[in-house]
């Protein structure tokens, strides 16, 4: 009898481990059929709208065009909107779990980000914030799906991040913090596209 609940045990777990590794599986295939035009458009969005900030806070020295910073939101959310997805089929567990990750950080960071723009009370480093919340976004994605270039960006961006932090002068800061979304979402989104493109020519 104990023999008997110990191989159904083992076999309950072994079922377990392979309906685990199926469904990461199905959320890299969906990924990369899915999730390369998204990390570009925000990441996009994101590099062109800070080297817009910086040329304009460069050129007119006018604190105001810091406002040009809701292009981000504004530009992505039109690009997500314009981009017609196509059905990803059924949404697994950890398709939502990647879901609840970038809802509660983006969440986040747009209302650190609205909270440091709007109050003069927080004098935030809110750019090193943002790279770190992001780069904690991208790792945990790619940790999740298990997909090694999100995380390699993620880890990447982190460090630029930092080295963000530690430098002076407005120019390196704006650069740098430009130069970390080209690193954790551009790159990235471009191997997934071309990785969907194999994916599509292969079925």
């Amino acid at each position: 009898m104990e023999e008997k609940e110990l191989k159904d045990k083992s076999l309950n777990e072994k079922e377990s481990l392979e309906l685990i590794t199926q469904m990461i599986r199905n959320t890299q295939h969906r990924l990369e059929r899915h999730t390369g035009i998204p990390m570009l458009i925000w990441g996009y969005a994101t590099t062109i709208t800070t080297l817009l900030v910086w040329w304009a806070v460069s050129y007119t020295g006018d604190y105001r065009t810091q406002f040009l910073w809701f292009l981000i939101p504004i530009t992505g959310g039109l690009g997500m909107l314009l981009w017609k997805k196509k059905p990803a089929g059924v949404r697994t567990y950890v398709d939502r779990v990647v879901g609840y990750i970038w809802l509660v950080l983006g969440l986040t960071g747009f209302l650190l980000s609205c909270l440091s723009i709007f109050s003069a009370m927080w004098k935030l480093p809110i750019l090193f914030i943002i790279i770190l919340i992001m780069g904690i976004g991208t790792i945990l994605t790619g940790l999740v799906v298990q997909f090694r270039p999100m995380i390699i960006g993620g880890v990447v961006a982190m460090g630029i991040g930092v080295a963000h932090y530690l430098l002076p002068g407005w120019d390196i800061k704006m650069l740098t913090f430009a130069l970390a979304f080209v690193v954790m979402m551009i790159i990235p989104g471009h191997i997934l596209n071309h990785r969907a493109k194999k994916i599509c020519s292969k079925s």
